[in-house]
């Protein structure tokens, strides 16, 4: 950038020491002439340098201007090294060396200025100016060199703050120029990258969307999200292939539709040690799935649509009578045209269980069906008429009863839409969490509840919550057998040590039955003032909610 020039002319300087300046000044030029020949034919070594160490050597030569007080013509047409104060700041350069190293700074300027592009041509040929400006100045007479001189001599104050603001404005320029030539030079850098190899992408853009496009990664063959999803469409086309071309077989077994893996597992079922606790009556689940189908009943139909299903279902969909044969008295199921129908009775509730069910909520009225109990467990179902009939009492019942001689009972229930698993009292524990049901219902479930330190009534005990209720509705509390006292006084002393209390001894003079209402106890009070510790307390090691597959306390 070219500055306004400044002239001074001291007039009392004498004529003697302008013509003495003059000399100086003439002869320099001669100088520099015969340099400048000499200079074109001797080769120049090393002619180009790297921006970065150009930019370098620009900033500490303004920092060594700066502490050495250096001052320049304060025309600025010279660069900011054309005249330069020695440590002491005493004498200036000479006009020849000034002249040499302008010179030379022309030169790397013009080599430098071929490697950068057009763009940095415009910012050189500027700088280039200002030199060829400073030498036409040099050589326009004694005027500049008496303004030089006398600059130099006077050092004000004024003159040293314009001269460091030129500098500075130069350094910037320089490194302007420096940084616009490394960017390009990236630029280029990367633009031949992309032309070189086609499957790299711009890796310096920030986009996420570019990479989900890579398909290469610079450090080894680590897959991208899309080649991930092409991966998958193609396993998902070969799988689907496979499937089509796959002959699915139906399973080859006595069970038929009735099928289960987990229950009909003769293999594992004849190499059970004892079948004395019901083992063969849990589940054991094969290794490998079955690969196979299970067939659907002949003439089967769509299930009829609850709630009407509660009281009937097609009798081909589960085309079993056994059960109708066998408990067709007790009004179980029955089978009516393409029916199977359910009057709503039961073992201890022939004449339905809407009876049975206010039977319970009259003998005791804290169970409060619908409000206080909201869910229960009903064990050894049957077809489910009970959890069926809850519903309308705004109670949720889960039922389950074994697979055994009368079939899949609660295929039944299913069939009627409500809620049933295949399960059996055995050997370990129920599949559900601790403290969960509100109520425990047992109507002639045929579960020995006394038996082996009463292994299985603890399992109720882990299952229902605290201040719940054990409704038992059995022979042993109606009638006088010798068989059911025994197992009455049984059951006595072993509900007292697990400190239930025993609620009420209803009636039900309709149905001919009475039930035994127990309730846990809501602390562990009780349990601490027991005379023996028998049954013991659990472990802290033992997670009352572990559920599957859990052996029962009496068998570990």
């Amino acid at each position: 950038m070219a500055l306004g020039k400044y002239s001074r002319v001291d007039g009392r300087k004498s004529t003697s020491y302008c013509s003495t300046i003059s000399v100086v000044v003439f002869v320099a030029f001669c100088l520099v002439g015969i340099w400048m020949f000499m200079s074109s034919a001797v080769p120049v070594q090393d002619r180009e340098l790297p921006s970065e160490e150009t930019a370098n050597e620009v900033k500490e030569q303004v920092v060594t201007d700066n502490n050495a007080k250096q001052f320049e013509d304060s025309s600025g047409d010279l660069q900011e090294d054309a005249t330069t104060l020695d440590s002491s700041g005493g004498d200036s350069k000479t006009v020849e060396e000034t002249q040499e190293e302008t010179a030379s700074r022309e030169q790397s300027e013009v080599e430098t200025e071929s490697q950068n592009g057009s763009d940095e041509k415009t910012v050189f040929a500027d700088e280039n100016a200002n030199s060829v400006n400073g030498d036409s100045n040099s050589e326009a007479g004694e005027t500049d060199g008496v303004s030089r001189e006398s600059n130099e001599n006077e050092g004000h104050e004024s003159d040293e703050r314009e001269e460091n603001e030129s500098n500075d404005d130069q350094t910037k320029q320089k490194d302007e120029v420096v940084s616009l030539s490394e960017e390009k030079g990236e630029q280029n850098q990367e633009r031949d990258t992309e032309q070189s190899d086609p499957h790299v992408e711009n890796q310096g853009k920030s986009d996420g969307s570019e990479l989900l496009k890579e398909t290469n990664v610079e450090n080894g063959a680590w897959s991208t999200q899309s080649v991930e999803s092409e991966n998958e469409k193609s396993q998902q086309n070969s799988i689907s292939q496979n499937q089509n071309g796959y002959d699915w077989k139906l399973c080859n077994v006595t069970a038929g539709p009735d099928y289960i893996p987990c229950l009909d597992n003769w293999q594992v079922i004849r190499r059970l040690p004892s079948t004395k606790h019901y083992e063969h009556r849990e589940r054991h689940c094969p290794d490998e799935s079955p690969t196979c189908l299970v067939a659907l009943p002949e003439g089967y139909k769509r299930p009829v649509k609850w709630p009407t299903s509660r009281d009937k279902i097609w009798y081909h969909n589960i085309p079993h009578t056994k059960l109708a044969e066998v408990k067709g008295h007790q009004n179980w199921v029955k089978v009516t045209g393409e029916y199977l129908t359910f009057p709503g009775g039961g073992t201890q509730f022939k004449n339905g269980a809407l009876h049975y069910i206010d039977f319970i909520q009259k003998s005791v009225s804290k169970i409060g069906w619908g409000k206080r109990s909201r869910v229960i467990l009903d064990v050894g179902c049957g077809v489910a008429s009970f959890g069926g009939y809850l519903f309308e009492r705004d109670v949720l019942a889960m039922s389950f009863a074994p697979k055994d001689e009368h079939e899949a009972q609660v295929q039944f229930a299913l069939e009627r839409g409500i809620p049933a698993i295949s399960a059996v009292m055995g050997t370990k524990r129920l599949p559900f969490p601790s403290a969960v049901f509100d109520v425990i219902h047992c109507a002639r479930c045929r579960v020995p509840w006394h038996v082996e330190g009463g292994k299985l009534l603890l399992e109720l005990n882990r299952v229902l919550r605290p201040g719940g209720y054990f409704v038992w509705s059995a022979t042993p509390v109606y009638q006088k057998l010798p068989e059911d006292v025994g197992i009455w006084k049984a059951m006595t002393r072993l509900t007292k040590s697990m400190c239930w209390d025993l609620v009420v001894i209803s009636k039900d003079r309709l149905n001919g039955v009475g039930a035994a209402i127990y309730r846990k106890p809501t602390s562990n009070e009780c349990y601490s003032n027991r005379s023996r510790n028998e049954p013991p307390l659990c472990s802290e090691s033992d997670d009352p909610n572990a559920a599957w597959y859990i052996l029962l306390w009496i068998f570990i």
